[in-house]
């Protein structure tokens, strides 16, 4: 028998497969990964692990899936350490993809959450993921 966390995980991973290598990114004036190009590989990420629960049009589950929150105008999104901690460590049915995806796919994913499908224009930076997910590995640990 295959384990629940096992079931939920694999369906993603198997996605992760035929993502393509990540491009060279742009370079923005200060040295930074540029927006547009976090925002290409936040969407594709989206397009490619998220959208098949939280819909094309991040407005959540219907029906037998009712209980998958919209992340479309989301105020809880705002919180950008809420979000983080969300995808770092999971909450109810969602899983944690720290297995899965990188500080850096991360914070795009989020980038493109938070500014194409709500109005919070400041990007969530790897800093901001890794001090996140650092602080639920400690946890985890102890």
């Amino acid at each position: 028998m295959i384990p629940r966390r096992a079931r939920v995980l694999l369906p993603a991973c198997a996605m992760l497969l035929v993502l393509p290598s990540p491009a060279p990114r742009a370079q923005d004036a200060a040295g930074g990964i540029s927006a547009v190009e976090v925002s290409t590989e936040g969407r594709k990420i989206y397009q490619e692990i998220c959208q098949a629960c939280h819909m094309a049009d991040a407005r959540g589950g219907s029906g037998a899936g009712a209980g998958i929150p919209a992340l479309a105008d989301n105020s809880r999104l705002a919180d950008k350490a809420f979000a983080i901690e969300v995808v770092v460590k999971g909450r109810g049915g969602m899983p944690w993809f720290t297995d899965i995806l990188t500080p850096q796919q991360i914070a795009a994913v989020l980038t493109h959450v938070r500014s194409d499908f709500n109005a919070y224009t400041d990007p969530v930076t790897v800093e901001e993921v890794e001090m996140i997910a650092g602080k639920a590995g400690a946890t985890a640990e102890e």
